[in-house]
């Protein structure tokens, strides 16, 4: 039915690799499910749906995925072999010829050899570059395409007001790409690219004339692949997606300087010591790379300031030194965790005296850096971000002091969300850590960005805006709702700047496709958006399932109660439910001199013994003892939320966590069905889809289970009537045998997409071998634990 299948292989691994390199697994009997109005009643099961996951997509390994994206092409097939124009449109089909003039910068010339590789890889046209003199002697046509700057084609520049903006318009005689400047043009010819992939085809429209502002200075993400994992594909991905920032070298000086961890006795530089000493080299080739794509470079400065006159010196000296070996880096982030004033930590709930003295002398530290960079280079941008400066709603006048105190001329970066207040069943609340289930600013957030409006300052903003630490071992959060109220609320905020998603960092995904439309104005509409995307994953046919699907899952994130970088979100999937103590895996220091405790802690191994797949603020253990119910503990700080002891929390935190649950199956009975009758040459990234839908409900049902198993279990040890215990174990059982279950799903799709688990401060969170070991003990736990315990 489809020409050339086989190099349509591709469209369906996207899900799984830049490149999608794995062919297709060799068809198998397909199952068949009914669909439509009775959908619901015969809707594809997780269960049987895990049977297409096994046919569909390939064994995978850990970084498999990331193997894939180094081994991949810049481009891939994007047209649909059945797309024709539509009597709106015109295709760029044949000979397609790309004019610029000679004195273009080398960005601009590898931006037209990029878009000529896109055409002929992702659409099947051939093309030329036409490199003039002048722009006298062009025949007019179609397939003609004027390429330039607003001083090369001033008649389409008159409208572009700054960098990165571009004017697309369709003339008589061919296509124009202005751009403002290399930026634009750069970005302008991204954009067509985007158009022609949406639409899946070499189609753009006949009476096409739009202007596009850029709506940010600058956007900037971490590499999702890991610290200093930057191969070029991922550049280039970036690139297309509207980015043209990076954040390098995380905790680590560029100039592999490691003063303040090697000499300093306070915390946090003995968390530094633990960081990768950087290598020079490493920043300047990244720079050199990244250039090439249009991307700037920004890192931190890491250092302990004092306040005595040598640690004065020695932070200037430092700058100094940074700035002559990296001239072309473009600005220096200034996070607290690394760039601190005396003694790190302590700030939440510190008298405010104290605070306001640290973010005077933090501040002043700030200034000298601003100074230092500004007598180089003015245009160098110091951005100051005090992530650790206690975030909850009623510290607003703290905030707002740093924000103050700042020197006028650096950045205030402030965190989005974190600190957000709500509502829990009439309980007031707030954002523990980045999540996306308010849409932010936070209260202190707000009021910093009115303080920094009054002096005049742009504001960036660290947001998570495809990916967050709420579900952090997911690549990706398919909630464009919800996302796209976050970014409307950015925009109408005034944002210039971002650093988003920190630490998820930036792969490949649709997500991260919506957010790039939204960056520039003159945008087609979210929900033409959102048609043409859904269509494009799961075929025409199946867009309005994917669209309720959707709705379902913006519904369901902005239920859940479980906000920041826990267990419940990021490793119930992972985590046993311990009845008893299980056998030790690694060593242990019960009875040394060591303090076990502080062994498993920041300073020491992180690893809990009984459970050391992961670090151990990721693994939910109970409290053996059975003094304290930890499951309680565990709602009461999951959620914010401010209640005497009397409260109990966890009933309330596990109702809105199920209402959460349920309202993703119901979507996921849509995505589910959309994927099973999607077109043969979309299946794989479509499966690809769902399972990452699933395997964020998964995560969801499992926190339910850790949670309740502990709660059972502490209750049954302090139970003195034997009737209700057994009830209890009865319980217990049930949960047990629905989690063994639920694990052996996980199982196959972590086996098949080594996305899922991975987020790169600690790697693997969970691991298929992790999940074996774990399956193993709830065996046990139901073959041998509990019936013991009955008796």
């Amino acid at each position: 039915m489809y020409k050339n299948l086989s190099r349509r292989k591709f469209l369906g691994a996207t899900g799984i690799g830049v490149a999608g390199s794995a062919v297709l697994a060799k068809a198998s009997q397909q199952i068949v499910f009914p669909v439509g109005e009775n959908l619901r009643e015969n809707a594809v099961t997780t269960e049987s749906f895990a049977r297409e996951v096994a046919r569909v997509l390939p064994p995978d390994k850990p970084f498999g995925y990331q193997q894939r994206i180094r081994e991949s092409a810049m481009h891939q097939l994007m047209k649909d072999p059945a797309a024709k124009p539509l009597d709106t449109e015109f295709a760029l089909n044949r000979d397609v010829k790309l004019c610029y003039v000679e004195d273009n910068s080398e960005l601009i010339k590898d931006a037209v050899k990029d878009f000529q590789d896109y055409l002929k890889t992702a659409m099947e046209v051939g093309s030329r570059i036409d490199l003039r003199k002048s722009w006298k002697g062009i025949k007019s046509g179609d397939n003609v395409v004027l390429i330039g700057t607003r001083h090369q084609l001033p008649e389409y520049g008159k409208e572009l007001k700054g960098t990165k903006s571009y004017a697309l318009v369709k003339t008589p005689g061919g296509l124009v790409v202005c751009g403002y400047d290399d930026q634009g043009v750069l970005h302008g010819l991204y954009n067509l690219q985007a158009k022609m992939s949406l639409r899946e085809g070499p189609f753009l429209p006949k009476n096409l004339k739009i202007t596009r502002q850029s709506l940010y200075q600058r956007r900037m993400a971490l590499s999702g692949m890991g610290w200093m994992e930057w191969p070029d594909q991922i550049l280039s991905a970036m690139a297309h997606n509207g980015f043209d920032g990076i954040f390098a070298s995380v905790y680590a000086n560029p100039n592999g300087d490691r003063t303040t961890a090697e000499n300093s006795t306070d915390f946090y530089a003995r968390l530094l010591h633990k960081v990768r000493k950087q290598d020079p080299a490493k920043i300047h080739d990244l720079i050199g790379r990244a250039g090439k794509f249009g991307i700037q470079v920004y890192a931190p400065i890491i250092y302990q300031y004092t306040g005595t006159p040598e640690s004065e010196a020695g932070l200037r000296k430092l700058v100094r030194d940074i700035i002559q070996e990296f001239p072309l880096i473009k600005g220096y982030v200034l996070l607290t965790e690394g760039f601190w004033y005396q003694k790190w930590g302590g700030l939440h709930g510190a008298d405010e005296a104290h605070v306001q003295d640290w973010a005077r002398n933090w501040s002043k530290a700030i200034a000298m850096v601003t100074e230092e960079c500004h007598r180089v280079n003015p245009e160098t941008e110091i951005l100051a971000w005090e992530y650790n400066i206690d975030f909850r709603p009623q510290n607003t006048k703290l905030k707002k002091y740093f924000i103050q105190q700042l020197p006028a001329d650096a950045i205030p970066m402030l965190t989005w969300e974190n600190g957000k207040g709500f509502e829990l069943d009439g309980m007031q609340g707030y954002l523990r850590d980045y999540s996306l289930s308010q849409v932010g600013p936070a209260e202190v957030t707000q009021a910093q960005i009115g303080e920094a409006n009054g002096r005049s300052m742009k504001v960036y903003s660290k947001v998570d805006t495809f990916a967050s630490w709420q579900f952090g071992t997911i690549p990706y959060l398919p909630f464009p709702g919800q996302w796209r109220k976050r970014y409307d609320a950015l925009q109408a905020y005034g944002v210039s700047g971002t650093l988003e998603s920190w630490s998820s960092g930036y792969t490949p995904n649709f997500i991260a496709e919506l957010r790039y439309w939204t960056c520039w104005d003159n945008s087609m509409s979210f929900e033409e958006l959102l048609g043409a995307m859904a269509s494009r994953l799961f075929g025409a046919a199946q867009q309005e399932k994917v669209l309720q699907a959707w709705q379902h899952f913006d519904n369901a994130i902005r239920l859940v109660p479980d906000t920041g970088p826990n267990m419940g979100t990021n490793n119930a999937i992972g985590n046993p439910l311990f009845f008893q103590v299980p056998p030790v895996r690694t060593a242990t220091f019960h009875n040394s001199w060591t303090d076990h405790e502080g062994w498993m802690g920041y300073l020491g191994g992180e690893l809990n013994p009984y459970w050391p797949f992961t670090v151990s603020r990721m693994v939910f253990y109970p409290d053996f003892t059975n003094k304290t119910n930890r499951a309680e503990q565990y709602a009461r700080g999951a959620t914010g939320i401010v209640a005497g002891k009397e409260v109990a929390l966890l009933p309330v935190f596990l109702k809105h966590l199920k209402m959460a649950a349920a309202e993703m199956e119901e979507g996921l009975k849509l995505y589910r069905a959309a994927a099973m009758e999607s077109p043969d040459w979309k299946r794989k990234r479509a499966v690809s889809e769902v399972v990452v839908a699933e395997h964020l409900h998964r995560m969801m049902e499992s926190n339910c289970a850790v949670l309740e198993f502990e709660e059972l279990r502490f209750n049954r040890a302090h139970e003195k009537d034997s009737a209700k215990a057994a009830e209890m174990l009865k319980k217990m059982k049930e949960i047990v045998i629905a989690e063994i279950a639920r694990t052996k799903l996980s199982l196959i799709a972590v086996t098949h997409d080594s996305r899922l688990g991975f987020q790169f401060e600690q790697d693997y969170v969970y691991t298929p071998y992790s999940l074996k070991e774990k399956l193993l003990l709830l065996e046990d736990t139901l073959n041998k634990q509990l019936p013991l315990a009955a008796g």
